[in-house]
């Protein structure tokens, strides 16, 4: 990374003067992007293992992707779902037909947290109940319900006050959700694994209880897969996964890569939640606009004409090889491309020193985890790339 250049600062210094300050930005510029990669202002060139946020699964620019969304464009930017629409009809069939066979409609909106605000109220129109079982160290977004289902560091006290009805249980552990799950409970949501918490995954015993009990107090399962589905695991879901005991949710919801990058959110409902869904029970503005459903769409057709979801598979074994090798990594977390290096010491003077040699990585909750959440499209050479920066590092 090469000293700031004079239209980095000028650019930093009108973000600054007129952005609220949300994050604690890295020293780029991000400029254009391409594959696995992203181009500064500066001229600069980085290896993107982060996606901004998980976003950009099919990595950055996609041909296919931007093609859709230019052609779209072109034709109707917009209309609400008082009409119906081709682009719309397209992405709900294609992204049902790649749901586990039981989850038949599907609902969008606009993000991940919106998502799972409208599967929480779709329980609880389905049963009749409010509570809400949620985890230890899950994260369900910003807005009002889902930050109150979140019961991760400071979140939910900044969510104050809370909405009410929202129990936490210990994550893997089976018998802290039995404690909770009696009559007033109309849903349990998780994350089957925890990212921002340290990519956190259960034994596989554990969903398997988990559906067995909601099945037999009547509860809803929600699996919020904002950050695992649309292949991160290397699966479409991780709902119906080896790695989950088969098991399948009564409602998966997703965000982050669905769209490449076009702000869109889903719920992938079943039969028996939807037959309590009425009109005007759920509604958005801009969920299933035009634009993101040709997003939608392009990105599902993406992953399947490249084989992401095999190169996932093939390229996690090689990287969990090659960190195999390194001795200060204590352990390698996760499924797929939502991996998390575990280290003796804290993980963030190694994502700081990383991007200096031009790698982008993230950090979690958890000090000493370093996350990795790449493009689906990353190779080989790629992670030899960044392995061999992670021991110049580590040295």
């Amino acid at each position: 990374m090469n000293a700031p250049t004079a239209q980095f600062e000028e650019i930093r210094a009108s973000e600054d003067q007129f952005q609220l300050a949300t994050y604690k930005k890295m020293p780029i510029v991000a400029e254009r992007g391409e594959g696995v990669w992203i181009y500064s202002s500066d001229g600069e060139k980085y290896l993107d293992l982060y996606g901004g946020h998980a976003v950009a699964g099919t990595g950055h620019c996609h041909p296919h992707i931007v093609e859709a969304i230019r052609e779209q464009s072109g034709r109707l930017l917009f209309y609400s779902n008082l009409v119906y629409s081709e682009a719309r009809a397209r992405a709900a069939a294609k992204l049902v037909s790649i749901a586990p066979s039981s989850l038949t409609k599907a609902f969008f909106c606009n993000s991940g947290t919106e998502a799972n605000e409208n599967a929480m109220r779709m329980a609880r129109l389905k049963t009749g109940r409010e509570n809400i079982i949620t985890f230890s160290g899950g994260f369900h977004g910003r807005t009002a319900d889902s930050i109150s289902a979140t019961f991760l560091g400071k979140y939910r006290e900044i969510g104050k006050p809370n909405v009410p009805g929202h129990l936490p249980a210990e994550f893997g552990d089976i018998e802290s959700v039995r404690a909770l799950a009696d009559e007033t409970v109309a849903a349990i949501m998780l994350e089957p694994i925890q990212s921002m918490a340290g990519v956190r995954m259960a034994q596989p015993e554990f969903y398997k209880s988990l559906r067995e009990l909601c099945d037999e107090h009547g509860i809803v399962l929600i699996y919020d897969e904002v950050q695992t589905g649309v292949g991160r695991t290397g699966e479409w879901f991780f709902a119906g996964s080896v790695a989950g005991a088969g098991v399948v949710p009564d409602i998966i919801t997703l965000a982050k890569a669905l769209g490449s990058g076009i702000p869109v959110g889903a719920c992938l409902v079943n039969e028996p939640v939807a037959a309590h869904i009425k009109e005007n029970d759920l509604g958005t503005t801009f969920g299933g606009g035009m634009i993101a459903m040709a997003a939608v769409n392009a990105t599902l057709e993406a992953i399947e004409n490249d084989r992401m979801l095999e190169n996932v598979r093939t390229v996690e074994a090689y990287l969990r090889e090659q960190l195999g090798e390194v001795e200060q990594v204590a352990s390698v977390r996760g499924k797929g491309f939502l991996l998390g290096i575990e280290f003796a010491t804290p993980a963030k003077a190694i994502h700081e020193a990383l991007l200096e040699r031009n790698i982008i990585t993230g950090t979690s909750s958890d000090a000493n985890v370093l996350r990795l959440l790449p493009p689906l499209c990353l190779k080989e050479p790629e992670v030899e790339l960044f392995v061999e920066r992670l021991v110049e590092v580590l040295a």
